[in-house]
């Protein structure tokens, strides 16, 4: 699994969910019950996940969607 993006906007993370499922690009979103568990002080973002073999067109799916800023460094893992 890939992380693709981390955040605590649960109406950004529904939007990239179905995004990609319209691709038929399968996502995960992880850490949402403990966003939950901790409140509103957003100190755990919730974690967007994809399958290894599908990140590079989850990638250019939000890059050409105009949200490639949320997208995490690939590059430094």
């Amino acid at each position: 699994m890939r992380e693709l993006m981390r955040t605590n906007d649960p109406v950004l993370l529904n939007f990239v969910e179905n995004l990609l499922g319209e691709s038929g690009i399968g996502a995960i979103v992880l850490d949402a019950n403990m966003s939950v568990l901790e409140g509103s002080l957003g100190m755990l973002p919730r974690r967007l996940m994809v399958a290894d073999d599908h990140a590079n067109d989850a990638r250019r799916i939000l890059r050409e969607a105009d949200l490639g800023q949320w997208l995490i460094d690939d590059n430094s893992r």
